[in-house]
Formats: structure tokens, sequence, C-alpha cells
């Protein structure tokens, strides 16, 4: 909220420059984002009144004005504005001033005619144009005739007001007002500020009851009062009240709606005005009907849902509660009758409706946050008090009332001891109590007991905590002691999972990849890709954009998002890994997903770059399974590491494709990604895994990784076979193991050949077999004898020649 200092000013003693003041509310009550004074960065902008005007020769729009600036002469001045005239009062730069943006202002010739200067716009000098009032949107600015020619601008325009911009919390939604910010303030400095109660000139032959009627559901409005005002004039706010609402960032509109704005500033109170003229029969407020449609006061028509709450007459809705009023009932030129809302909506339904028709108001955001039960109806009475006095007409006699809230008070009891303890303070029960007095919360006390009323005003207090923090806040957080921590000191150490999921990022960097770091939320198609396991999506209710409407189920989708990214930067050699969590749901109805953490990876192109020594070639299956290999046996895991040829990924190539397990377990998958995924991400052929980290995190480790290397020579033996084609190299390895003896210790294919020499049916494979014993060196006839029950194995096994 953009609060005014001079406003504040006029309620308490503040004898500090702004930015002090709000260092104080920074220090003591809510964050602030920012002190700032709209004539900084100006120069000589002055009031101008414009003698006389005609016509630019060379030129159907421009005009040619004599400016009187309080100077010996007046100046001469082109100016293409529509709506300038002589005898106006106007914003002047002289030369060499300086306007919004930093724009230095010049003697120039324009189309031949020498112009001293510039006749300025609100948005020339550094207003919004969302501040600036229509009548002034597309031409200059026309002060009133009462501004003295030749003065700076700054004063008449409320530029030089500081304006604290305060980051108000949820739970501070009491600070949303002018009044709220100033019970803080007085609390904290000490003083009493003086808050008059409305007063009401109600006229005698007006009956508001008799005028309109209202009904509402508490459980929609818990309060929802109404006042009526006959016999308007619309017309202008004057300037004060324009100013006000342009330095808080609303635009003003006229003198009926501007009074409505104001009060919402002043007491956090939204108010909403009807031309009660245009209201069918009766008020009500009620949910909305299925198939109704509202045009609010931005012009956007919105279907209704029956969720949403609205207010509405015998015929249709006419405001959107809480939110945006109708565009039907809207205050115009030609109104002369107005009916003026106060309430409070229930903060759940406003919200709820906020957001799914992306209309977030300056009333809305006070109705979310929480309203003041003890300021509905006063201001309600000083808004059609100062219609009258700005507007004219006659006030009816009483507040026609739908539903009234007048909570019950919380009353918290505390003791000093306690308060004490939570704050390191050594403060007195007098002392705590006098805290709470300027405050303004009623306290009395009982022994060592302070029984302390909460204010409906400050509806975020709730226990005693609540209270502690006031008492710190009012004493000063700067004065409570500090100490440094007691108790015995421990050396940080990471857990056991910590450490191996640092190790993996380390194991995988250091085989290549580079981490990439993608959103959880993805699109719902993107979601289902690659999945593990069955899972239903968990979908937010409110995504902020398209692209991010679900939990992701996998982390592959994410980095082939990041390789077409890339590819569309022309870079070609992408190689990604990703560690973080996907999320699954067993059913619909389960509230929340299971996290499982998961590691994946992606390579593209080359792994590395190529150079005069280095003959590189693009990434394949093998590749990606041999770096997705030496992860696993750098992680310790115990257990064989299995491949196993798989086509249930349908995003995945059928024939390129293969499960992992360990042990029996199934871990993840390694592979191709399927040419018609790569062409929907528009990447090129790219290999990818992804493995469950839970899973390799609670599988049982080896602590110790490495092996002595044998005191004695290694033995080695060649063997090349003949095999039918569909004999595997698993099922060679495993009958090699299986009958290689105790000193077999490696197993290596090193050649593989199908083609001439070769009956059909048939391929060649060789493979290299050492022998070591770790005690003593091998003999020739003990290597020969088990390398024979090899040869006799595969051949009955697997029916192979041996070559």
């Amino acid at each position: 909220m953009k609060v005014s200092y001079n406003w504040l000013k006029q309620y308490l003693d503040l004898n500090m420059p702004a930015k002090d003041l709000a260092e104080k509310i920074e220090r003591t009550a809510v964050e602030v984002d920012s002190v700032t004074v709209a004539e900084d960065g100006l120069k000589k902008l002055v009031v101008g009144h414009i003698l006389s005007m005609k016509k630019h020769p060379e030129s159907d729009h421009l005009h040619i004005c004599s400016v009187d600036v309080g100077e010996d002469e007046p100046l001469q001045i082109v100016c293409g504005a529509p709506n300038v005239d002589a005898g106006q009062k106007v914003i002047v730069a002289l030369p060499n001033s300086r306007i919004g943006g930093n724009v230095k202002i010049k003697r120039s010739k324009m189309r031949g005619v020498e112009s001293e200067g510039m006749i300025c716009a609100l948005d020339e000098i550094g207003f919004s144009k969302d501040v600036v009032p229509k009548e002034w949107a597309d031409g200059i600015y026309v002060f009133d005739d009462d501004v003295p020619v030749g003065e700076p601008i700054y004063h008449y325009l409320g530029m030089d007001d500081p304006i604290i911009d305060l980051d108000v919390t949820p739970n501070r939604g009491d600070m949303l007002s002018i009044i709220g910010t100033v019970h803080d303030l007085a609390a904290i400095y000490d003083q009493k500020p003086e808050i008059k109660k409305p007063s009401v000139e109600e006229d005698q032959s007006l009956d508001a009851n008799a005028e309109i009627k209202a009904t509402a559901d508490a459980g929609l409005a818990k309060a929802y009062k109404l006042r009526v005002v006959e016999g308007v004039k619309i017309a202008p706010s004057p300037t004060w009240l324009q100013i006000t609402l342009w330095n808080a960032g609303i635009r003003p509109i006229n003198n009926v709606v501007d009074v409505t704005n104001y009060i919402l500033l002043k007491y956090g109170q939204p108010l909403h005005s009807f031309d009660k003229d245009k209201i069918d029969g009766d008020i009500v407020v009620r949910n909305a009907k299925k198939g109704e449609k509202l045009v609010t006061l931005d012009e956007d028509e919105h279907e209704l849902s029956p969720d949403d709450m609205v207010i509405a007459d015998n015929d249709q809705p006419i405001a959107l509660a809480g939110v945006m009023g109708g565009f039907n009932t809207q205050i115009d030129d030609d109104t002369q009758n107005v009916v003026i809302e106060s309430a409070i909506f229930d903060s759940f339904h406003i919200r709820k409706t906020a957001q799914r028709h992306v209309l977030h108001s300056e009333a809305s955001q006070r109705f979310e946050r929480g309203i003041n039960p003890d300021g509905v109806e006063d201001a309600l009475n000083e808004a059609v008090s100062m219609i009258k006095q700005l507007a004219g007409g006659k006030i009816a006699q009483g507040i026609v009332t739908a539903s009234e809230y007048h909570p019950e008070l919380p009353v918290i009891s505390i003791t000093a001891e306690r308060a004490n303890h939570v704050l390191g303070t050594s403060l007195k029960l007098e002392e705590i109590k006098r805290i709470f007095d300027r405050l303004e919360f009623p306290s009395v006390e009982h022994g060592d007991t302070l029984a302390v009323t909460v204010p409906a005003r400050r509806w975020d207090i709730h226990i005693d905590a609540d209270l502690f923090e006031e008492v710190a806040r009012i004493y000063g957080y700067d004065n409570l002691p500090v100490t440094l921590p007691t108790g015995r000191q421990t050396i940080g150490v990471l857990t056991s999972t910590q450490r191996l999921q640092r190790a993996s990022r380390q194991i995988l960097e250091g085989i290549g990849l580079t981490q990439a770091i993608s959103y959880s939320l993805t699109t719902d198609a993107k979601a289902k890709m690659f999945l593990m396991r069955d899972s239903e999506p968990t979908k937010l209710l409110w995504p902020m954009t398209q692209d991010h409407t679900t939990l992701r189920m996998n982390l592959v989708s994410g980095l082939l998002d990041d390789v077409a990214y890339n590819h569309a930067h022309k870079v070609d050699d992408v190689s990604l890994y990703e560690t973080g969590r996907v999320f699954y749901k067993d059913s619909a109805d389960q509230i929340r997903p299971e996290e499982v953490e998961h590691v994946a990876g992606v390579i593209t192109g080359n792994l590395t770059d190529p150079a005069w020594n280095n003959h590189v070639k693009p990434a394949d299956f093998y590749l990606m399974k041999g770096m997705v290999n030496q992860f696993i046996v750098n992680l310790g895991i115990k257990g064989e590491i299995a491949y196993s040829a798989t086509d249930q990924y349908p995003e995945m190539h059928p024939g390129r494709t293969a499960n992992i397990s360990i042990h029996g377990h199934n871990v993840g998958f390694v592979g191709q990604i399927h040419p018609q995924i790569a062409k929907m991400f528009k990447i090129k052929e790219t290999y990818a895994f992804e493995l469950n980290m839970q899973a390799l995190i609670d599988l049982p480790k080896n602590d110790d990784q490495y092996q002595p290397i044998a005191k004695y020579p290694s033995v080695k033996r060649d063997i090349s076979m003949i095999v039918d084609s569909e004999t595997t190299n698993d099922e060679i390895v495993a009958v090699m193991n299986k009958r290689g003896g105790a000193y077999l210790s490696a197993i290596r294919l090193f050649d593989v050949y199908e083609g001439e020499n070769v009956p059909d049916g048939k391929k060649s494979m060789a493979y290299s077999l050492t022998y070591v014993n770790p005690r003593e060196t091998l003999k020739d006839e003990v290597v020969n004898a088990a390398f024979e029950k090899i040869k006799k194995r595969l051949t009955a096994d697997l029916n192979a020649e041996i070559r």
C-alpha cells in the first residue's frame, strides 16, 4: 500500500525525514518497498498562464502560445495538445528543464517556429498513465484559477509528498489503511492521535429503508449495510482529493466514486456506489446462477460460476461482490441518486472469485486479508457525508442493514515471567501493560497475570505468542538482549543419504555430464511421459501458466526441453543430468503425492569436442549404457547389474532401450528417445537414462570398493567360437563365469563378426579370459584344465563351435 507521509502527519507529530520513518516501520511492523518523492529528478517546471494562442502556419494541429511564467516577458511555446486554450494555467517546462524520464527540454524550432519550452501533460512529467484522470488523459493538465503563476508546480500536484510503499503481509491487513497505519505508528512513538467519529446530516424527509431493501446470507456477507443519497450532481473531484488518490496509485473518476476510493484508503473498508435508478427492485447478496453473465466496470464480460458471490437486483447481477462493480449500475454523468454499500464478505469466496476471473482489485485485496468490523458503519457514514459535501444531495435517514457482525473480542492472559522467558527480557508487568496501553489493547491485572482484550481491528492476534510479538515490536527488536547459544556444540555432518546424493553429482560430472535444474511443474502430457510406474497426475487448481499445470512424474521430459532450448540456440552437443523429485499418486483420490528422488541424463551429438588427436563420434546407446553402468558401479551398490531389452516405454526407441536391474530390483531404464518424440521436442537423435535414486540409496552398498593388486602375474587365454545368432553375450559370459574356476578374474569380448566364411544364422565371437591367483603363481596345467571346462560347457550348453 502506498501511504502518503503528509496524510500521516495530519494525525501524528512526525518530526523526522520520511526515510527515517520508513526504516522505523520496517524494523517494527511491515516491510517497506520504497520511499519516493515524485518531484525528484525534475527541474524548472512552473505554472504558466496562456495569454493568447494562434494556429501554427505550417501545421493543422500545432498552436503558438504566448505563456506568462512569472518572468519579465512571456514565452513563445508551440503546443500540439488538443485541449490547449487561451486563459488556461498549465504545466510549463522552461528551457533547460528536466521532465519525466530525465528528458531535457531545450529551445527549439517546430516547423520553423521557435518554441521556448514545453506545455506538459501529467504523464510527461512522470505520472503513470493509469492514474491520470480521463479528462486530462489525452491532453495537457489545467490548474485551478487560484494557482499562482510562475510558482513551481510540485506542491500543487502533490509531487512534494513522500510516498512510503508498504509491503503488507497477509496477517497485517489492518495496515492496508491510513487509520490502521496511524494506530501502529501511534503505539511505536507513544502518541495519542485524534481520530474523529464521523457525523451524518440526515434528511428527515427521506427514509433509506423505504427507498431500497436488501437481504444477505450471513455465510456470504457477515455484515452488509447500505445508505442512500439522492439529488447528487456528478462532477470532477476537487484537486486535493484527486492528488490523494493518484499518489496512492488510484485514478480519479468523479466526486462520488472518488469518495468511495478515499474511504477505502482511509479506513481499509471497500465501498461500492450504485446508481439507484438503475437497480431493478431489491438488492440481494447471493451465489451466482449457472449461465449468468456480468459486464464489470472494466467493460469485460464474465461468465459466472455458482461459486461466485454476486450483488443482484430482481433481474440480474449488478456487481461481483467484493471484487468489482457491474457496468450496468455504474455512476455516470447522469446519475442523480446513489446507493453506497459497505460490507464484510467471506474472504474465501472473494479470493477464489478474484483468481477465477483474474480480477485482483484494491477491494478484493482487503477482503481477502480481513476487514475491521468496527469500521464498516463509520466508513459508510463518512462516505455519505463527503458525498453531500462534494456532490450535494440529501442523505436518507437510517441505514439499510441486511446482516450485522459484532465479534466477541478475545481475551488472552499472559504473565511477565512467560513473556520475559520468550523474549529474553526483564520487563515488569507494569511495563508490559503500558505497551498494551500504547497499542490501545485494554488490559486488566489479576495478580501476576495480565488479561488483554484484543480489539476487532487486530484480527491477526489469537494466542499469547502473538501478544509477545506485539511486546517485542513496541519495546524494540533492537533493545532485545543478544546472547550466544548455549549447550553442547557438535560438528555438523552429512547423513549417509546426503553423502550419496552429493557423490552422485560428482560422479555424473566426472563422466562428462553438466547439471541442469528444471521446473517441477510441467504440462499434463509431459508429466505422463517416461513413466517408471503407474501413477495418476497431480494437477494444480490454479496454475500460473498453461506450461506449469502438473507435477512432473519423470525428469527426462524436462531435460529434453533443455536440449530443445540449446538446439534452438545453435548448440548441437548437449550432455546434461538432473537430480530431483518426481511425484506419484496411486489413485486420483490420494490427497498428497508420494515424492521419490530420481536421477536422469541425456546426451545428443558429441560428448567431447573434436581435435587433431581426438577423433570423436556421436553418442550412441553403448556410450549412454557405459556411463550409467559406471555411475552405478561408482556408487558401490552390491549386486549384479543386468540390462534387458524392453518396449514398455512408448517414448523410447523399442529396439534400443533396456531396463536396468540390480540383484533383481528394477531401478530404471536407458536408451534412445523415440524419433517421433524427438521430432515433437524438435531435437536431434538423443539418448537418455532415468534411475530411481531412492532405490539406489536403499540398496546395500560396498563400503570398500577397492581390490588389492595381485602380486603374481596373470595368465591370458583367447577363445573364438561360432554360435547361433540368437545367442547373447550374457549367456556366454554366464557359462564362462560358472565353469571358469576360482581364478578366472576377467572376461573381455573383443570381436563379433557375421558375414563371409560364417554360416547363415551364425556369428563369430572372440573373448579374452584373464586368470589370476592372488596367493601364488598360476601353473599352466591349472589354467588349461579350467579353460578346457569352459570350452566343453560352451559346446554342450550353447552348441558353440570352438575355432
